[in-house]
Formats: C-alpha cells, sequence, structure tokens
C-alpha cells in the first residue's frame, strides 16, 4: 500500500467509537524510519472470530462482549483499524539455519501499543493480515490451521508459567490460501511485551548510523530494561541482561520437553518471551535428538541443541553491538566475547537448579546433577515418557508401569530417595516442589493435531476448545482427562511439524 493510501484509509476509520476500550500509543513510530513502514491491512472477505481469549482482553483493559463477535472479527482481521491504531511492520534480519538474510515482518502488522489499566505496555500485532513492504514473494497470509496451533500452544507455554507471546484471538477469513494443499486462512492477534528480535538489532547496527543505533539501543533498554538507563556502559549490561533472561527462558523450555523447532535469530526475543510458535512441538519419550520441524534436516535445533544455539544466536546478538561497546573495536571484541563465554557457565547453573526442582531437591549437593543424569540416561536407554516420569515421581511411590521394574531404574530410585532425607524437610515438602515444576498436561502433539484437523476439516472447535481448558490447569492432575496425559501409542517416529509459510 501506498503512503497516501494508507493516510486516506486512517482518515476514513478515524470516526469509529471506541467503545472496546483501545489505549493505544505508538512509542515504536518515533525510532528511526528504516525500523518500520506504515502498511494498512488487507482487508478479507467473511471474518469470522473462532478464537476468543477474553481472559486476556480483560487484562488488557478491552471489553470484548460475546455478543459482539462480529465487531470483533471485523476489527482482528483487519478490515476495521481500531480507533487510535497507527499500523506498521517492522523491519529486520535475520539469521535462518546459520545464514544471514533480510527478512521483516512479511505477513505481520503492529497496530500499536496497547497501554493496560494496571500501565503495562503490550504489542498488539495481526498475523497473516496481508502484504507488506516486507513481504518479498510471500502472499502475507497465514493458514487457519497454524494459527490455531500457535494459540493453543503459547496459551500452554503461558498456563506453565514460562515467558511467551499470547494469542488473543483467532479470526477465520473465509478465503483460501496456498501452501502445499488449499487451506483455509486466518488471522491470529498476538500481544507481545515487544516484537524487537535479536534481528532487529542486526538491522539496526547494517542499516543505522552509530547515532541512531544508540537511540534505539536506549530505547530498548528504557522498555524492557529500565534498570539499565543509568549504565556506564548500557550495551554491554544490555547484552548481560539478555544473556540472563535468555538462559532462564531456555531452562524453561527443557524443564517441560518443549521443542521451538526454528531458533533462527529472528525468533529470539529481546524481551525474553517465546514467540514465533511455527514447526513447535513437546518431546514425548526422552531423547535429546529430538526433532520435529520437516525443516530441521539436520537437526541444527532439537530439543538437546536449544542452549547451544541459543549461545550462538546471542554472540550474533554480541556481533551486532560491537559498534556501542567501546570506540575502539578490538576492546569491544573482546568485550562482547568475554560476556558471552559466561552463558554456559550461567546455563549449567541455571539447568541444575531446574532439574533439582522437579527432583524435589531442596538444597545443593555434590552429587544432584550426576543423579539427575543417570535419570535422563535411563530414560534415553529405555524410551521413557520425559514429562510422565517426572511427574509419577512426584507422587512419592514408585512408579507400576512395567517400564518401572528395570532393575537399573529401582537402584536410581533408592537413590534419590536417600537423597531426599538430606533435605532435612519434611518428605512432602519435596514432593510439592516437584509437582508445582513437573505439569500433569501438555499439549501432546497427537491431541493437538487430533484438535487441529477436527476444526480446520470438520469445522468442529469442540476438541480445540476441551485441549485449551486441559492446558489451562497443566499442573492440577484430574482423574477424568487422563486421556491427555498419554503418549501416542505409535506414529511418533514419523511425526512432522511445518512452518505454515
Amino acid at each position: 500500500s501506498c503512503y497516501l493510501c494508507v493516510l486516506l484509509r486512517m482518515e476514513a476509520i478515524s470516526t469509529i467509537k471506541n467503545t472496546i476500550g483501545w489505549q493505544f500509543e505508538h512509542s515504536y513510530t518515533q525510532l528511526p524510519e528504516p525500523l518500520f513502514a506504515r502498511v494498512m491491512p488487507t482487508p478479507v472477505k467473511q471474518p469470522k472470530a473462532v478464537l476468543v481469549n477474553y481472559t486476556l482482553a480483560e487484562e488488557l483493559g478491552l471489553k470484548f462482549l460475546k455478543s459482539e463477535l462480529e465487531e470483533i472479527a471485523e476489527t482482528l482481521s483487519g478490515n476495521k483499524v481500531p480507533p487510535g491504531a497507527d499500523p506498521i511492520a517492522q523491519a529486520y534480519m535475520g539469521h535462518q539455519f546459520g545464514y544471514p538474510n533480510m527478512l521483516g515482518d512479511g505477513r505481520a502488522i503492529l497496530l500499536g501499543e496497547q497501554i493496560t489499566p494496571t500501565g503495562k505496555r503490550f504489542d498488539i500485532q495481526l498475523k497473516g493480515p496481508g502484504i507488506t513492504k516486507y513481504s518479498r514473494s510471500g502472499d502475507g497470509r497465514a493458514t487457519l490451521s497454524a494459527m490455531l496451533r500457535e494459540y493453543i500452544i503459547s496459551e500452554a507455554m503461558h498456563h506453565l508459567g514460562i515467558p511467551t507471546t499470547r494469542s488473543l484471538a483467532v479470526i477465520a477469513t473465509g478465503e483460501p490460501v496456498y501452501r502445499e494443499t488449499i487451506q483455509e486462512g486466518a488471522v491470529l492477534t498476538r500481544v507481545a511485551a515487544s516484537h524487537i528480535r535479536v534481528g532487529t538489532f542486526e538491522f539496526a547496527a547494517r542499516h543505522l548510523p552509530k547515532k541512531e543505533f544508540r537511540i534505539f539501543l536506549n530505547y530498548v533498554i528504557k522498555r524492557h530494561y529500565p534498570d539499565l538507563q543509568e549504565s556506564a556502559n548500557p550495551a554491554l549490561d544490555l547484552l548481560q541482561a539478555v544473556l540472563e533472561r535468555q538462559a532462564d527462558l531456555i531452562c524453561q523450555w527443557m524443564r517441560v520437553g518443549f521443542i521451538h523447532g526454528v531458533m533462527n535469530t529472528d525468533n529470539m526475543s529481546i524481551s525474553g518471551e517465546t514467540i514465533d510458535y511455527g514447526p513447535c512441538a513437546f518431546m514425548n519419550r526422552y531423547d535429546p535428538a529430538t526433532v520435529f520441524s520437516s525443516i530441521d534436516t539436520g537437526g541444527r535445533y532439537a530439543y538437546g541443541n536449544q542452549p547451544y544455539i541459543a549461545q550462538w544466536n546471542l554472540a550474533v546478538f554480541a556481533s551486532s553491538l560491537i559498534p556501542l561497546l567501546h570506540d575502539d573495536e578490538t576492546q569491544a571484541v573482546e568485550m562482547a566475547k568475554s560476556t558471552i563465554q559466561t552463558f554456559r557457565g550461567m546455563y549449567a547453573e541455571k539447568w541444575l537448579t531446574m532439574m533439582r526442582k522437579k527432583l524435589g531437591l531442596i538444597n545443593e549437593l555434590t552429587g544432584d546433577k550426576k543423579l539427575a543424569d543417570d535419570l535422563l540416561l535411563w530414560m534415553e536407554s529405555n524410551q521413557a515418557d520425559y514429562t510422565n516420569t517426572f511427574y509419577q515421581l512426584s507422587s512419592g511411590i514408585i512408579p507400576t508401569d512395567e517400564i518401572y521394574h528395570d532393575d537399573s531404574f529401582k537402584l536410581w530410585y533408592e537413590q534419590w530417595k536417600i537423597r531426599l532425607l538430606s533435605n532435612e524437610q519434611p518428605e512432602e515438602v519435596s514432593l510439592k516442589t516437584m509437582r508445582n515444576a513437573n505439569p500433569a498436561f501438555i499439549p501432546r502433539n497427537h491431541r493437538v493435531e487430533e484438535a487441529l484437523q477436527s476444526a480446520t476439516l470438520g469445522k468442529d472447535f469442540s476438541m480445540v476448545n476441551q485441549l485449551l481448558d486441559v492446558i489451562g490447569e497443566p499442573y492440577n492432575y484430574r482423574p477424568l482427562l487422563a486421556a491427555f496425559q498419554q503418549p501416542p501409542s505409535t506414529g511418533e517416529e514419523t511425526y512432522k511439524t511445518f512452518c505454515g509459510t
């Protein structure tokens, strides 16, 4: 869309009454213009709201009434831009499978930053609303299946207690989208602390003069790390702070067996949220080499590789900051290297702390890492289910399934029970710690696929809604939902996930 067309359409919608409660600000558009381009969503034929997150809407200060689904569909499909919105597409680069590319929001449009009743700031972004400046050869659209998947998985991650973008609504467009097959189109409304990525810094370092790059750096610090505003070296301290948040985030992924599937640098958020749910999935039986993504043929983003890829991405982030770290490039490079080298030790400490919680180890003893490693090695050798093994241990009674009759497991179990005595706390304290760290339910891949097929092929969203109910309380075991705890009986070896682009 030309800039004049954008202005004309903005003027046409300026008279829409703001009864929903939109409170937009646009701090990002105050940044240098190479970082974004104004664009309007492309209208769709028959928008229909198929999922609406009323709880999230209320948190955002929005009055979404169930009686106003048509208005919600018109607004969140892009047919009617909300009052006060100033739609833009954001520019960024990204190392995709290790290779740099110019990217940008090719199928996403940021409406603005919603200010909540508590004063928090959240990006409101439409995914799939049409072509932007950065679409290249893409159609700017999204499939209903992919947007439902992001809604389900992002909400699951939220309820699992993991930092994540969230989903406000999925609007079916009534229009076809052409991928490997013809599929129904949809628009997802995504809510995020921001959409600033490692790839955004890559773009800024390459396309902004140093003075403007520093303006962008200061903006990010003010928005996400305000305690660093008085720093003597803000670029260095930002690097360290992002390292810390990413180490925390990856530990949380590993805790629940989550596999992102496409950890490119454009999919790593500076705020520390999980972002861009494409070929993501959850591991069933424990194997560090687990890969489900159809495009990750080499296993670069396998479950066990995620900490290493995080460090690799952060090294790219550090490289982009070189001009701002020190006026002397040699010293700047050394500062970046020495900071990045702290990631592995930092992550190892956080991982062990996380595993202690999964095993109910209240205090710290030198043999704890071996105890955890031994269990994981047994699980890998015996193809034990990752989620269910830890959940069953949290009952305090040796699991009764046949797989746990193995002598090597019984020996480990005895050692673990002896270790619990060293907590010098009642065993119930340990078990409560475990129950808070080990979910009873995750969005099992086969359950997600069943729900998606029922919704997209049968127009039946009952399975989607039931799955959302289950994952809404992942730590609360309910006997009537035991089927949702079970891994697939067959077919896991051939299960694949797809990007949807």
